[in-house]
């Protein structure tokens, strides 16, 4: 199984549960248009792209910036998360920057060593990892292409016949 079928899988069942809350909202926001007050700036949405892009990248799907992953990840770290929060993603980030320029040959290594969930820059990486695979399955381009996720599948006939069955008593 290729790592984009496995995700695929993943992601699917992740945006079904997880779509009618947090995602949809956030989605909403992203279509709506202004970028959020407090939002990231365009450097940290560049190197979230980059990350992003490097994780799902374009391939018969489009990439996590094609669908806007990083917008929804603005919407999410600057509406959702409290200030310390945001502020710990954000020095996270910093970090995360700082490994990727000291491995600039391989961007891919340099993601993969970020294994140690427990100390930074790892702990933002998985962070932002799991908010670009939330972000990326819960997208609308995504769900209709290629998920084929319906939220309402098979037709609706509000006129459709009904057929009673009578029940077999016995007398005896």
């Amino acid at each position: 199984m290729q790592r984009r079928d496995f995700l695929s899988a993943i992601g699917a069942g992740a945006a079904v549960a997880l779509l009618p809350n947090d995602a949809l909202a956030a989605w909403t926001r992203v279509a709506d248009g202004p970028t959020p007050a407090d939002g990231l700036t365009a450097a940290q949405l560049a190197l979230i792209g980059s990350i992003a892009d490097t994780i799902l990248p374009r391939t018969d799907s489009p990439s996590a910036t094609e669908v806007g992953v990083p917008a929804f990840i603005n919407v999410i770290v600057s509406e959702n998360y409290t200030e310390a929060d945001r502020l710990a993603f954000v020095t996270g980030l910093e970090a995360i920057d700082t490994h990727m320029k000291a491995n600039a040959v391989d961007p891919i290594a340099a993601l993969e060593a970020l294994t140690e969930r427990r100390t930074e820059p790892s702990r933002t990486y998985w962070r932002l990892k799991g908010l670009i695979i939330h972000g990326y399955f819960t997208s609308e381009p995504v769900m209709k292409n290629v998920l084929h996720y319906e939220i309402m599948p098979g037709k609706f006939d509000g006129n459709a016949p009904l057929k009673l069955q009578r029940a077999n008593h016995d007398h005896g």
